[in-house]
Formats: structure tokens, C-alpha cells, sequence
């Protein structure tokens, strides 16, 4: 209940950027429940809960869950993981920078996961009465994600709740074995790492799922456009800054190699390099670098920073 008028926010935000009012925008949400069912009735019972512990309808939580799918909306980021040579003492190290209209900043909050069900804690950052987005949890099992385009909107599994499956998962390959099990509704990049070591990038586009190692053997870096040869057809150029971003986000981690560890990754995600469409974000195409995300899976901690990667405040976060 203490929680609800940051999700009254967050759900009137969802009305103006779809112009449709969260009744209606309830019912199509309420079209995806049969759906979520089959995936976790775990999950389904969280989102019941939070209905019912902030005096909201269940269609409007419901549609918290499944604000992509109800927009047809998508998110821009820059994305990593690295692992083993390119840090300073062997380390896994992943991350991004949440590329997003800056109304979003307003409605975000971490969300401190403890089921008491035998599925693993985790902490994640996401916006009010949405209960799956980037994070980790307690086995080092993080996902970070970009969007990708060009493919049309369709029934399936929205990304948010698979998301929060990711963070049940106990390992690299379990996330990219969920990912492999579910039609997406629609395209996404999502970059993974565990506390053994683990990395790996998967594109997604509905029921196709392609791995991308990328040129580097210890990182997987990302944007928000095709790499693998299967998906790379289908590129349209329409973030058109990806490329260089991608570029960018590539040359710093190769000078950089070897020493990376928290500290300089967070001064990476500060990068102005193309501004004000840079790995820190200002502005390009509406949206802004509203939070970043440093997941370090060996030491049980999640960093998280409010606020362009130049001027926000970063906090860790035990798992």
C-alpha cells in the first residue's frame, strides 16, 4: 500500500505515452494472464498480491507487467559483460546504461526479491508494481537487455515476467535454456553473467533465439542492432547511433583491458564520446541515460546509479 501512488504515477505515465486510459489498456493486459499462468503461477500470485496489497485492480497490475507489450514501445541501452582476462583480477563484471525518457526516473525504485519458496533471492532495479526487470540474485545470475526493431508486435511471453524468470535461474545457461523455451512477443538483446564465471549475449526475435560470442572471447557488448549472422538480414538501421555506441563501447573496453573493475566501468558508462547520443545518453531521440547498472556476481553486489552516468549517484547493493 505504501507503494501505490508511485504506481498511480507510473501508471498514469503509461495512459499519456499510449493515450489510452488504464481501463482499456487493463483489458489488453488482461489478454496476456492465460499466458503468465503457464509460465509461473508464482509469479501470477505476486502480481494478485500486489493488486491486492495496493488497492489496485488486478488488470491494472497486470499491465505494470506488460507495459512494453501495451505501448509496442522499446529501450535503447549500452550492455556488457566481461569476464576472466579482461579484468583486473579475473573477475565477471556486467552492466549497461538504462537508455529511457526521462519520466521514467520519477517511478524508479529497487525491488528486494525474498520468496520463501525455495526460488532464489535477488534485487532489481525497476519502476513501481513491476516486479521483473535488471538485476541479480543471490547465485550472480544478472540480465541486462537492449531493444531491437524491425520485427512486428505478436502474441507471446512479454519480456518483463521473462525477466524475472532470469533471475530464478542459477546459471548462464539456464537463462539462455528460458529463453529458448518462450515466443517473445517481440525483438530484445539480452546480455547475461553468473557468479561462476558464466557470460553470454542472446538475440531475440519471437520464437528465434540466436547466441552472439562477438570478436572478444571474455566480453559480450551490445546495442541496439543485429550482430549475429542469423538475425543481422534484418537490420533497418532504425537506432541509428547503435553503431557507434557499439564502436565506442569496443574501444574503451580494449584500452582498457586487463584492468577493468568496478571504478573505470563506471567512468565507461560516463562516456560523452557522440554526444548527446553517447554511451551516457543526453537527449538523442528523447530519451536520457536514466540509470546504470554494474552487477559483480563474485562479491554478492549490485550497483546501481540514478541519473546520467556523469552526474548520478551510484549505491551498492548487497544480494
Amino acid at each position: 500500500e505504501q507503494a501505490r501512488p508511485l504506481i498511480d504515477r507510473y501508471l498514469a505515465a503509461i495512459e499519456r505515452w499510449c493515450g489510452l486510459d488504464r481501463d482499456a489498456l487493463g483489458i489488453r493486459a488482461r489478454s496476456f494472464l492465460p499466458l503468465l499462468e503457464n509460465f509461473s503461477i508464482d509469479f501470477v500470485e505476486e502480481v494478485r498480491g500486489l493488486a491486492e496489497g495496493a488497492r489496485i485492480p488486478l488488470d491494472h497490475a497486470l499491465l505494470c507487467q506488460v507495459r512494453l507489450e501495451a505501448m509496442r514501445a522499446a529501450e535503447g541501452c549500452s550492455a556488457f559483460a566481461i569476464t576472466a582476462g579482461a579484468t583486473v583480477d579475473g573477475r565477471t563484471l556486467a552492466g549497461q546504461n538504462q537508455d529511457l525518457e526521462p519520466e521514467y526516473d520519477s517511478v524508479g525504485i529497487i525491488l528486494r526479491l525474498r520468496p520463501d519458496d525455495g526460488r532464489p533471492r535477488a534485487t532489481c532495479f525497476t519502476f513501481a508494481g513491476q516486479l521483473g526487470y535488471a538485476g541479480m540474485n543471490e547465485y550472480g545470475v544478472a540480465n541486462f537487455a537492449n531493444a531491437l526493431f524491425n520485427h512486428a508486435w505478436r502474441p507471446g511471453l512479454p519480456f518483463y515476467p521473462l525477466r524475472r524468470g532470469f533471475l530464478e535461474c542459477r546459471s548462464v545457461a539456464e537463462c539462455t535454456g528460458l529463453a529458448r523455451r518462450w515466443h517473445a512477443c517481440s525483438a530484445a538483446n539480452f546480455v547475461f553473467c553468473d557468479g561462476a564465471g558464466g557470460i553470454a549475449d542472446v538475440e531475440i526475435r519471437g520464437a528465434d533465439v540466436v547466441e552472439y560470442r562477438g570478436p572478444l572471447t571474455d566480453a559480450r557488448l551490445h546495442t541496439n542492432h543485429y550482430l549475429t549472422d542469423g538475425f543481422r538480414g534484418f537490420e533497418d538501421g532504425t537506432s541509428t547511433d547503435s553503431p557507434c555506441r557499439l564502436d565506442r563501447l569496443a574501444t574503451l573496453m580494449q584500452a582498457g583491458w586487463g584492468a577493468w573493475d568496478v571504478e573505470p566501468l563506471k567512468h565507461l558508462l560516463a562516456d560523452h564520446a557522440g554526444a548527446p547520443a553517447g554511451i551516457c545518453r543526453h537527449g538523442a531521440g528523447g530519451t536520457h541515460s536514466i540509470a546504470g547498472y554494474i552487477a559483480d556476481p563474485s562479491r554478492g553486489v549490485l550497483h546501481v546509479r540514478r541519473g546520467h552516468g556523469c552526474t548520478g549517484v551510484w549505491t551498492a547493493y548487497d544480494v
